[in-house]
């Protein structure tokens, strides 16, 4: 019997567990910091390819639970070990980061999405009722976050001091949790497609086995375990 080949998205996780284990504690080479970045960004792919897959299985809205917590786990893995190597001048990495990823979301990922469906089907077709819950959920945290520091006058710039600090954090942690109440019991046929409209459109493919997804979770584990690892080796040579 001819065997199948082994997946990059299998052999990524794996290969980059073995390079993050041999380089543990150590202060690699020039080389080699270059190949523990091309599995980084590897393993980034992969741990995204496997959500993917146990989101797909377990259907929404749960499935973009799943993503959004391991892109969470990367993002603030990556975020935290490169402000851990480099001090204070990387004070202000996550505010900036979290400004990008918002722009990003909501004037490329969302117009390009538009865009794209409008070019297909003529016309963008969207759910009203999930978008405007989850836009209006970004909003709020967006700007009490980002905008809010700007006008407090308790400490001199752009800062929260800690009591504000403090609040800001139970009120984001709060209107989150809201917001996942509401996807997932409240409102759930917000966030969820007609599946007769999908089967129509032929636009959703069959998920795969439990026995796939159980694969891809365990790999999505592994993968996630790869990137904080080599995070932290890399860190220090992208921040001097």
């Amino acid at each position: 019997m001819r065997s199948l080949p082994v997946r990059w998205t299998t052999a990524t996780p794996v290969l980059a567990l073995v390079v993050l284990v041999a380089t543990w504690g150590s202060k690699p080479g020039a080389i080699v910091l270059v190949v523990i970045g091309a599995l980084l960004a590897g393993s980034v792919l992969s741990a995204v390819h496997h959500a993917e897959v146990v989101a797909h299985r377990v259907g929404e809205p749960f499935g973009s639970l799943v993503l959004a917590v391991a892109v969470t786990v990367i993002e603030v893995a990556l975020i935290v070990t490169l402000m851990l190597s480099g001090g204070p001048d990387t004070a202000s990495l996550a505010r900036d980061t979290v400004f990008a990823a918002v722009m990003i979301t909501c004037n490329g990922i969302v117009g390009l999405s538009v865009l794209v469906g409008a070019l297909n089907r003529r016309v963008a077709v969207f759910n009203a009722e999930g978008t405007a819950t989850a836009l209006a959920t970004v909003v709020t945290l967006a700007t009490l976050c980002l905008v809010l520091p700007a006008f407090t006058t308790s400490k001199p710039g752009p800062e929260f001091s800690s009591p504000q600090l403090a609040f800001a954090a139970v009120a984001s942690l709060a209107l989150y949790s809201l917001f996942v109440l509401v996807q997932t019991i409240r409102h759930r046929d917000f966030f969820v497609e007609d599946e007769a409209d999908a089967v129509q459109r032929d636009e959703h493919p069959a998920p795969g086995s439990g026995r796939n997804a159980l694969g891809s979770l365990g790999l999505l584990v592994v993968a996630l375990v790869a990137v904080v690892g080599l995070a932290k080796i890399e860190s220090p040579a992208i921040v001097a």
